[in-house]
């Protein structure tokens, strides 16, 4: 970007974003991500349920209560948002399938795993989860090991086939990609672009005035839909790299006259 962003609130994806896939979040980060939260409002929003965003994220998690305030968590891709209030996380919304929505998309999930070769049972939990608002497939189970799971489809493609064989059968649905072995599918339009929209509407805030970091921007990837509405992105491949970056912008929100220190993908041109 040639322009120097106006960065009001940053929004995060969580699974190889800010921590590794179900996998507790660094020291070292949750200490970054609380000083970023004393500078700007902060939203989590990811594939995970909200169990998960307690046991990466919240779990040794050191707010208080003011900073707590401003923690935006948008569990199973903004399908579900979350905010703290009175001591606890009490639920704004659930955008929750309908049990036909449901069945087709276990079904579908199912037949293509099994068609294409990829449907293992017996391996580290179940392989498809309703999580109410969102059906998730993961190719090795909801608690593959990360090692396990990195190896197991290292290009994308058999990700990406499954993609290709879900979602035109199932058109009115939103079909993406999701962590590094996940397929996650929700409503038609209620995906992460749909939680973000609700969050500019909480904060009061315009989207270029938001900063999105995450893992999977492709095309076909759950964090997409917030670059193809107009959220300014940080493509990074692991939390190390959102370390480095969360690190980076603290610095600059203190001096906002130096240089912006991130390599932005540009927003795309606005949906009509």
């Amino acid at each position: 970007m040639s322009r120097t962003p106006d960065i009001r609130a940053v929004v995060f994806d969580l699974d190889d974003t800010l921590a590794p896939s179900k996998s507790t979040m660094d020291p070292t980060m949750s200490a970054a991500l609380a000083r970023l939260l004393d500078r700007v409002p902060v939203c989590i929003i990811s594939g995970g349920r909200f169990e998960q965003f307690e046991s990466q994220a919240l779990d040794g998690f050191s707010a208080g209560d003011e900073a707590l305030a401003r923690l935006h968590l948008m569990p199973t891709c903004g399908t579900r948002y979350y905010l703290w209030q009175n001591g606890a996380w009490a639920l704004q919304y659930a955008e929750d399938l309908t049990a036909d929505e449901k069945s087709r998309a276990i079904g579908t999930l199912e037949d293509g795993a099994r068609e294409l070769g990829l449907w293992h049972p017996g391996t580290w939990g179940d392989l498809i989860e309703d999580r109410g608002s969102q059906i998730t497939f993961s190719a090795l189970g909801q608690q593959a090991p990360v090692a396990e799971k990195a190896a197991w489809d290292p290009d994308g493609a058999k990700k990406l086939a499954l993609w290709q064989y879900v979602s035109p059968r199932l058109p009115d649905l939103e079909v993406r990609g999701g962590g590094s072995t996940s397929i996650d599918i929700t409503r038609k339009g209620i995906d992460k672009a749909y939680g973000v929209g609700r969050l500019v509407e909480k904060l009061d805030l315009h989207l270029d005035q938001l900063l999105f970091i995450g893992d999977r921007l492709d095309p076909t990837g759950n964090d997409y839909p917030v670059l193809a509405m107009g959220v300014t992105s940080v493509a990074i491949h692991d939390w190390h790299g959102t370390l480095q970056a969360v690190e980076a912008l603290n610095g600059w929100l203190d001096a906002p006259d130096t240089p912006f220190p991130l390599v932005t993908m540009d927003p795309l041109p606005r949906q009509q």
